[in-house]
């Protein structure tokens, strides 16, 4: 049987049954200091599919960087069918600065597909997709929310996908959002370029969430398992079904002031239900917000401080209160007290 050939990537060849990390030169400081973006490869002894698994597109979400620390120490990767290529830190800028944009404050995710010879963001961006989102047949690429926000753990695909929609049921994150590709997002490009792309949210930017972390390791090792790519042994599959949610509402803080949340993430809500109150300092005014059709909050505002206007809670539309709570049930259980796989297994 004839030997599988080398992985290329960034002028380097990773030979079949190997692992390599490759440093894709991207630009330098003011200083002269090089940036690099970093990929690590994992090319299997065996054919199959080619998937890119990204983090830190926004600088400072860095829970997709942790789910990636833990991704690569799963022993169910060194069986590996087929090509993993790994990208911890996509914007290497945003990381050291701990921000979410470049520093020419422009935002990554707006600027796909790029070009090789225009601003930064467009560099990194045509880098990107030239690089690694080419050379790979499906993608998986990891946020959280902003800073002072926080998401519950959920997969966002386009409309008018089956294909990714079975894929993020076999995700098996709590929510599954549908979310209208963006103009300038990674996704959008992928897509055009034939690669389609996984989008998943949990937690806060510039911080660490275990919820979230477990839910995004488990999801992705669900999906390479899925693909052929790595044996079951070890990976728990979902309790319960994905929450499928075709649309969802900002509710906005209705005038500036303190922010008291009575509700949390995850949380399935009722037409009416008061889900937190802004006041002011002085605690003469008082408004609640209240849900305005049933729905579970997919993310919330952390940061108590507001102005009107500023938005509080990510509301999702539900189908069926009882079959939400019977479904959301299982995932909180399994997310929070269960092991999700056995450590010996896959880490």
């Amino acid at each position: 049987m004839p030997k599988r050939p080398g992985f290329r990537i960034g002028g380097e060849v990773i030979p079949a049954g190997s692992r390599r990390t490759v440093d894709l030169p991207v630009s330098s400081l003011s200083d002269h200091t090089p940036v690099t973006m970093s990929a690590h490869v994992i090319h299997g002894k065996t054919d199959g599919a080619t998937v890119f698994v990204s983090a830190g597109v926004h600088g400072d979400e860095v829970i997709g960087i942790e789910i990636v620390r833990r991704l690569l120490k799963a022993s169910a990767l060194k069986r590996l069918k087929g090509t993993l290529i790994v990208v911890p830190i996509v914007n290497s800028f945003g990381f050291i600065n701990k921000s979410r944009y470049l520093p020419d404050r422009r935002d990554l995710n707006r600027s796909f597909p790029g070009s090789e010879g225009g601003s930064l963001a467009a560099r990194l961006a045509h880098m990107f997709l030239t690089e690694i989102v080419a050379h790979a047949d499906i993608g998986i690429d990891l946020h959280s929310a902003a800073i002072h926000r926080t998401n519950y753990p959920q997969v966002r695909v386009s409309p008018e996908d089956p294909k990714m929609r079975a894929l993020a049921d076999v995700f098996g994150a709590p929510i599954i959002m549908q979310s209208p590709v963006r103009e300038g997002s990674l996704r959008g490009a992928a897509r055009d370029l034939g690669t389609p792309v996984l989008l998943y949210e949990g937690g806060e930017g510039l911080r660490f969430d275990e919820v979230s972390a477990r839910a995004g390791l488990a999801g992705i090792l669900r999906v390479l398992r899925s693909l052929d790519m790595i044996s079951g042994r070890g990976i728990a599959a979902a309790k319960s079904q994905p929450q499928f949610c075709s649309s969802s509402k900002w509710l906005r803080a209705p005038l500036g002031g303190l922010f008291r949340s009575y509700r949390s993430d995850g949380d399935l809500v009722r037409k009416g239900d008061v889900l937190g109150s802004v006041s002011d300092p002085f605690g003469e005014k008082e408004t609640e917000i209240e849900a305005p059709f049933e729905g579970i909050i997919v993310g919330r505002a952390v940061m108590p401080v507001v102005n009107e206007g500023d938005a509080v809670f990510h509301l999702a539309r539900i189908a069926s209160y009882k079959k939400a709570e019977n479904a959301m049930d299982g995932h909180s259980t399994q997310l929070a007290d269960d092991p999700m796989f056995d450590e010996d297994e896959i880490i």
